[in-house]
This record gives structure tokens, sequence and C-alpha cells, in this order.
């Protein structure tokens, strides 16, 4: 039995804004971007990575949450509560600088972890944490 990663969710309340974050400062493709009830779902992906994708998703994707389930989702993603991605790279440095000079919201500059990678990390327009790992060899 071989068992891959197809897909992850990360909840944003902007999609055009978390669009141009992904695309833009990250460089993944945008490979879908469809709309059912009301709500949004857009697909991007690593170019090299054509059977992983990331879904760009309403912060509660369910059309029966309640008014106060919705509200108290809003508040956790306002707050930066929600759980985002760690992303492999070659170079974080060079990441980190490509990342920053688009305008992305710094949390840590690159740093050797004593975890074995050197990384740094970077909110996404809707609050979402995402780090950068490069092994350290």
């Amino acid at each position: 039995m071989d068992i891959t990663i197809s897909q992850c969710f990360i909840a944003v309340d902007d999609h055009d804004r978390a669009i141009a974050f992904y695309r833009d400062a990250l460089g993944l493709e945008v490979r879908n971007d469809v709309g059912f009830e009301g709500m949004r779902w857009v697909t991007v992906g690593p170019p090299s990575q054509p059977g992983v994708s990331i879904v760009l998703e309403p912060p509660l994707a369910d059309p029966n949450a309640s008014p106060e389930d919705r509200q108290a989702m809003a508040e956790l993603m306002a707050k930066g509560m929600l759980r985002g991605v760690i992303f492999a790279t070659d170079d974080c440095d060079a990441t980190f600088e490509r990342i920053s000079a688009a305008g992305g919201e710094v949390l840590q500059e690159p740093m050797d972890q004593p975890y074995g990678v050197r990384d740094c990390a970077f909110r996404d327009p809707a609050g979402n944490l995402l780090r950068f790992n490069q092994p350290l060899n």
C-alpha cells in the first residue's frame, strides 16, 4: 500500500488576496477556481508537484453552520489561531527574501533550529501560519 498526500485545506477570508499571495509571492499555480452555494474554493499547488494541492476554502465551508459558529471561526482566523502549511525549500534565505519583498507578513526571519532545519515563518493574508524549512546538512 502506498499513501501520498493529495490535498490539504487552508481557510481564507478573501480569495482574491489569497490567490495573489500564493500565486505571486509563493510561485504556486492556480489549478481550479470553483463556486458553490455562495462559497468559493481555489486550488493552488507547486508546479513541480502536480499531485499535491492546497485548497483555499471559506473559513467555515459548511452551508449549515450557525451564525455563532461562523463568528467563532472568523475570530479564530483574525487571531491567526488556525494552522497552516510547512513548505520545504532548498534555500531558506532566498525564499525569505522573495516572500518578504512581495509583502509577506514576517513572523520569523531565517534561523537554524535545533531539530535540524533552517526555517522562516510568515502569515498569509488570512493570518494562517506558513513555515519554510531547509534541511541543515
